[in-house]
């Protein structure tokens, strides 16, 4: 999954070389999770998920890409069940998340939304998802949208990740990517870099410093509260 187009090389090495070396906080590369809803066999979001793992390995990010199928529907089972379970532990690995969509009926689909439903925000002491960054494309069958991705800007903000400024949406998607299934050349293409270089660059500067990001005067006061209830009815 690692040969990119010759044409984007140059540009990748000397943003890696220059802008990101010695940025790192963390011994191991940063970790990124890539989320895709559609199980179709030739899933356009998928494809366009791959085609920006290439891209994320090119600038030296370790990559997992998170296969939906067989995830059950939030709720329908409990959380012990393995597929859910291998969600939620690449969730707490990862250090950043990509998620693309198709737009269906105007919105993201359901199997987006399903991914993103059995993420809790805790989960016990640690926060799966807060503190960390995200990147949101979309790839539609028709002309340029953002329903999609506006509507996943919600739930990053709701899941308290840094959502970064840019995105992309694949107009027409069917026409984008050759019969090799990779994409080809075009303002498209480059806007999927330009999203993953801006992920990295964000991913870097927030990376392991989750907890003081998402530190809230709020959550201290009642934790501060619960601590003296617990002293007063000890004390009774």
């Amino acid at each position: 999954m690692n040969d990119l187009p010759n044409i984007i090389e140059p540009a990748l090495q000397e943003i890696d070389g220059k802008a990101l070396r010695g940025a790192q906080v963390s011994d191991h590369p940063i970790r990124i999770l890539m989320l895709y809803g559609s199980l179709r066999k030739r899933s356009f979001s998928r494809l366009a998920t791959e085609e920006a793992a290439r891209i994320l390995n090119k600038l030296g990010a370790e990559v997992k890409v998170f296969d939906p199928r067989g995830l059950p529907l939030p709720d329908s089972v409990e959380p012990d069940d393995p597929k859910v379970q291998e969600l939620r532990n690449l969730a707490i690995w990862a250090d950043g998340m990509v998620w693309t969509s198709p737009e269906r009926h105007g919105a993201m689909t359901g199997i987006m939304k399903a991914q993103i439903d059995w993420l809790p925000l805790s989960l016990g002491g640690v926060r799966p998802t807060q503190g960390k960054s995200l990147a949101v494309m979309q790839v539609s069958g028709g002309s340029q949208s953002f329903n999609a991705v506006n509507q996943m800007r919600i739930l990053g903000r709701w899941m308290r990740m840094v959502t970064i400024p840019n995105q992309s949406s694949v107009a027409k998607a069917f026409m984008e990517f050759d019969d090799n299934d990779r994409m080809k050349p075009s303002p498209y293409y480059n806007r999927i870099v330009d999203v993953m270089e801006e992920l990295v660059k964000f991913t870097h500067l927030i990376r392991g410093r989750s907890d003081y990001l998402v530190d809230r005067y709020s959550e201290r006061v009642e934790s501060a509260q619960a601590v003296s209830k617990r002293v007063n009815q000890r004390s009774i």
